[in-house]
């Protein structure tokens, strides 16, 4: 009995919000997927395990952030990049080291992923290249933090231009799209790459096809289904 009330209180917070401008976050994600949020698209709602195992991850950030405020290091936290036109943001700290500035990007993983992990992924390292970007700082850490083990690794990343460039140049693209209502052709690799595995849209995108298709004609097609 008590296990399906703490379901449902989880359930219960689930809100469907309003998407009008890209988050960061949204870097190097399937922008099939990113059109459905901004469409309000139908989709799967997340089980209470995964929004329990969402909120563990919250208090391993916030756990890390009071770590950085007793070492005397902490600049900034959670802070919102500068004002933009169609991209909003927030990053997850900023630190002195050795009197330097630092942009830190902590991701919390479970143990599997994170035995694997020798090199920073790739979604990760386009996001923290934006809030780079867009606190002009140089210098970044990722920092992962294994959720079971309470290990942690951390990879140095540069600001890199061109890359950062090439992404702001994908969202204008995809903008053109959502503001067209084309939805964008699903990706080469669907249905086994990762982000597949875990998509709220799996249903719609397979029902979709390939390739590009109007919005107004499928959203007519999912809402008679």
């Amino acid at each position: 009995m008590l296990k399906e009330l703490i379901d449902k209180f989880y359930l219960d917070q689930q809100r469907e919000r309003e998407q009008t401008r890209f988050y960061i976050t949204d870097s190097g994600k399937c922008p099939r997927a990113v059109f459905f949020k901004f469409k309000n698209a139908p989709k799967e709602k997340l089980d209470a395990r995964l929004l329990r195992i969402f909120e563990k991850g919250e208090y391993l950030h916030r756990n890390i952030l009071s770590i950085f405020i007793r070492m005397g290091i902490l600049v900034a936290s959670e802070i919102s990049i500068p004002p933009q036109e169609i991209i909003s943001g927030r990053a997850d700290a900023i630190v002195s080291l050795g009197n330097e500035l630092c942009l830190v990007d902590i991701k919390s993983i479970n143990s599997m992923v994170f035995r694997k992990l020798d090199s920073p992924k790739e979604e990760n390292i386009n996001q923290i290249q934006l809030y780079l970007h867009y606190f002009n700082i140089k210098k970044g850490i990722l920092l992962y933090i294994d959720k079971d083990q309470q290990e942690i690794r951390e990879f140095a990343v540069n600001y890199d231009k061109k890359l950062v460039n090439s992404l702001l140049k994908d969202f204008c693209l995809l903008n053109v799209k959502i503001e067209a209502n084309t939805i964008p052709g699903r990706l080469s690799d669907w249905p086994k790459n990762w982000q597949c595995q875990y998509c709220q849209f799996r249903e719609i995108c397979s029902m979709a096809g390939a390739g590009e298709i109007k919005w107004d004609s499928f959203k007519k097609k999912i809402e008679t289904a």
